[in-house]
């Protein structure tokens, strides 16, 4: 059986740290791509160094890629212009690409705060839909709006495989009581990310991605759809939290915050 190729922009990010060793396995390579320097590669493993905007690099990066998880980009709040040339320009860049070399599977990072001004249980027991129309409570929110429609572009025009996750906090624990609604453990991402590669027909999808947690706000149905299964409950991690209220929408003080005030995400 051939060797399935995996392509992960971002790889030296926080997401893509966490994914490095969960997502190796035997019969798959990952080729690992940022800015960031990367250690030498292990067995399975190939590095590229460049960035998402450059054509030239991502043509090459794409070549003989099975599937293409996008993590990287600008990953809080920034300038204007910035996000735009990053994290909106960045993915038009990569799925161009990938369209170019053929890779039929792409997973796309987006976040909690395309719609982040959703207001919590307002959608019922089950918890906000994945697919809830944006409601950026950011310019980084914005460009990950921008990010679900560019997927879904690819698809409807392309037939490419296009999921689109909607990532909570994925940390190794949750560091404030709004992540213990939000919070996506390293290893449900890992599981998660699996499930989008493994899906048989070419579709477009919204996933939330977080774990299953006590305090959810956010419906797992669409993920579940597709195979996801999460282990972990951010609950256990509440008695180390110092009180707090996670806020009236999903973006929590991102909402609150003025939009020229830079706070990290």
């Amino acid at each position: 059986m051939a060797e399935q190729r995996v392509l992960i922009t971002g790889a030296a990010g926080i997401v893509g740290t966490l994914m490095r060793p969960r997502l190796a396995r035997s019969g798959r390579v990952l080729r690992l791509l940022d800015l960031a320097p990367l250690r030498p590669s292990g067995p399975g493993e190939e590095i590229v160094t460049g960035s998402v905007t450059d054509p030239r690099i991502m043509a090459e990066a794409c070549r003989d890629v099975d599937a293409l998880i996008h993590l990287g980009g600008i990953s809080r709040e920034d300038g204007w212009e910035r996000i735009v040339e990053v994290n909106i320009g960045g993915t038009q860049t990569v799925l161009e690409a990938a369209r170019v070399a053929g890779v039929s599977r792409v997973v796309l990072a987006s976040s909690n705060h395309a719609v982040g001004f959703r207001r919590i249980g307002a959608a019922g027991p089950e918890g906000l839909p994945s697919d809830s129309s944006p409601r950026p409570d950011t310019y980084y929110g914005v460009s990950k709006a921008a990010v679900e429609a560019l997927g879904s572009l690819y698809h409807s025009r392309f037939g490419m495989d296009v999921t689109c996750l909607r990532i909570g906090s994925c940390f190794e624990r949750p560091a404030d009581t709004r992540q213990l609604s939000l919070w996506l453990s390293p290893d449900d991402c890992a599981r998660l990310l699996e499930a989008c590669l493994a899906t048989s027909e070419p579709n477009y999808r919204v996933l939330w991605a977080v774990s299953a947690n006590t305090r959810g706000v956010v419906s797992l149905r669409a993920a579940e759809a597709i195979g996801y299964r999460s282990h972990d409950d951010a609950e256990r991690y509440a008695a180390e939290l110092p009180p707090g209220e996670p806020g009236e929408c999903i973006g929590g003080a991102f909402c609150e915050t003025p939009l020229g005030q830079r706070n990290p995400l």
